[in-house]
This record gives structure tokens, sequence and C-alpha cells, in this order.
């Protein structure tokens, strides 16, 4: 009998570690991070606190990160007009490439990539000057000065993400676009009638607006994800380094999850 309980006890043990371990850990995750939403509402209500660090959060994001959003786009434009060009068939009109590249970097590659490159420049930085407030319990110190963190730290990186990256993407699609039309022009045979042709064919205001939903919903989750990594830091050099690699992922997992669920809600209103 004790040669049968086991292996019993032994498989339990592994399905409990394969199976309901990982749905447990999944289930309080998404309890703490509900609680740390709730705690950021309640924080709203202290503007004294977050608004003096709201312009300083918003250079930190927008401004500082303009380089990079500006390199990105002028290449991912580039690399449109390039592909779209050389893979055309014989007697397509060449002010295809024009609505292609607009549709390209306003619908999809302006937000998500800018996105993208920011949960991986803001989102480090967020996490890991959070984290390191906590491990070096400067965070404990705000609140013997009652000072509330979460108001201190948190709120205000979330309502710049929520500000500058629809900025930052109206910023890229202007950029991509733009390259896009000098790369046509000057490195192919497409004509400057022929591609603003184009980029003019079809065009919706909501088109726009799709853009800059993605771009704030982004924004959003990078500053809210990176911020709570940050925030619940384990002790140590360690644990900074482990909580920003966790939000990079987590943050641009989310970014692409939100990019499908936009475009499988919203795509079939863009046929305008």
């Amino acid at each position: 009998m004790t040669a049968t309980a086991l292996p019993e006890g032994g498989a339990f043990r592994r399905a409990w570690d394969v199976i309901a371990r990982p749905i447990l850990e999944f289930f309080n995750g998404v309890g703490a991070r509900g609680y740390f939403l709730r705690e950021i509402l309640r924080a709203l209500g202290e503007p004294g606190t977050y608004l003096p660090e709201v312009v300083k959060q918003m250079r930190a994001i927008g401004v500082d990160s303009l380089p990079l959003a500006s390199l990105v786009a002028a290449f991912i434009g580039s690399v449109i007009a390039l592909q779209t060009r050389y893979q055309l068939f014989p007697g397509i009109q060449l002010s295809v490439i024009g609505l292609i590249a607009r549709q390209m970097v306003i619908l999809e590659l302006g937000p998500l990539l800018t996105g993208l490159v920011l949960a991986g420049r803001v989102g480090a930085q967020m996490t890991a000057e959070i984290g390191t407030m906590r491990v070096t319990e400067q965070i404990d110190a705000l609140e013997t000065l009652a000072f509330d963190p979460v108001a201190y730290l948190v709120v205000p990186r979330i309502i710049a993400g929520l500000i500058m990256l629809p900025v930052l993407t109206v910023y890229a699609d202007v950029i991509g676009i733009g390259f896009s039309f000098l790369t046509s022009v000057i490195v192919t045979d497409v004509h400057t009638f022929d591609f603003r042709a184009g980029l003019r064919l079809g065009f919706s205001q909501f088109q726009v607006f799709y853009s800059l939903l993605k771009a704030l919903m982004f924004g959003g989750a990078i500053s809210f994800l990176c911020s709570y990594e940050g925030y619940v830091t384990g002790a140590g050099a360690e644990g900074v380094g482990r909580s920003t690699a966790r939000a990079v992922v987590i943050a641009s997992i989310w970014i692409l999850v939100l990019d499908a669920l936009t475009a499988a809600v919203l795509a079939p209103y863009l046929q305008a």
C-alpha cells in the first residue's frame, strides 16, 4: 500500500505544479493588478501630489523618445515604399503606393511599432526607476513622509503615457508617410502626382481616430503594467532586473493583444 501511495502523491504533486499552480498564479496576478488599479483611481483624488510630476514624465516619455521614434518611422516608411513598388504587377497604377503607405503606416505600423519601441525604452525605464526605489526603501520613506507613493510615482507616468503616446504616434505617422513619399519619388519611378493621388484616395477621419485609439491603449498598457512590475519588485539588484525584463515582455504581449482586438472590433468600420 505504501508503494502505491507514493506514486499517487507524486502524480498529484506534478499535476498541481503543471496545471493548478499556473492557473492560481494567473488569477492571483489579475487580482493584484486589479487592486493596484483601485489604488491608482483612489490616488487621482490627490492632484497636488501628481500634477507637478506629470510634465517631467511627459518629457521623459515623449520628448526624449523623439529620435528613436523618428528613426523607426523613417525606415519603416522607406521599406514600405520600396517593397510595394517592386512587388507591383505590370499595369497597376503607381498611385496605389501612396494608398498602401498611408494605410499601413496610419492603421498599423505607426502605432504598433511606436508602442513596441516605447515598451522597450520607456517601459524598462519606468520599471527600473520604481523598482530601484522599492529595493532601496525610498517608497517606504515616502509613506513615512505622508506622501502617497502611488500618486507620486505611478499616476504621473500613466497620465504622461496616455497623453504622449498618441502624440508620438501622430509624429511617427507623419515621418513614416513623409519618408515613404521621398523614397518613392527619389529612389523609384513614382511621380509626385501619383503618390499624392493615392494618399488622398479613400481617406477618412476615422482612420486617424483608429490610430490614436490604438496609441491611447498602448500608452495606458505600457505605463500601467511597467509601473506595477516596478512597484512590486523583489529585493536586490536581481529583483530589479527580473522585474524590468518581465515588464517589457508583458507590455509587448499586451500591445499585440490589444492591436488584434482593436482590429477585430473596429476594422469593419474602416471600409468607408
